[in-house]
């Protein structure tokens, strides 16, 4: 167990979908990583996912491919085509959690608003 529960717990959502699992149930949660499924559910790559004592149970949706990015780059707008070049495999397939001053949000979110921010991961 490392010390990032973030990328930890997207690791073991890639690893059920590989392994052919809807579900996963994760024994480490946080409010960043449960903000970012959410945000994960309204692209519905993220059916649902529930927590109940300090159990997450994650059930995985049309999910290709996640991974939390490190490190933790922080990006102006007009340079977001760059990393969406690096990290999802074509221009309109996936998105990009950003961290900026009005919250978590997807790229596309981001330069609607003129924000840049922090990329926290990514889901195609």
């Amino acid at each position: 167990m490392s010390q990032d529960i973030v990328s930890d717990g997207l690791n073991q959502i890639m690893n059920a979908v590989k392994a052919g699992k809807n579900s996963v149930q994760l024994k480490h949660s946080s409010r960043m990583l449960i903000s970012i499924l959410a945000l994960a559910k309204l692209r519905e790559y993220i059916k649902h996912y529930k927590l109940e004592g300090s159990i997450l149970t994650v059930e995985v949706g049309r999910l290709n491919g996640c991974r939390a990015i490190k490190p933790k780059y922080m990006v102006k707008v007009e340079d977001f085509e760059e990393y969406v070049k690096r990290y999802l495999p074509a221009k309109d397939l996936g998105i990009i959690i950003v961290s900026t001053s009005q919250g978590l949000m997807t790229h596309h979110t981001a330069q609607q608003k003129n924000l840049g921010g922090s990329l926290i991961a990514y889901f195609y």
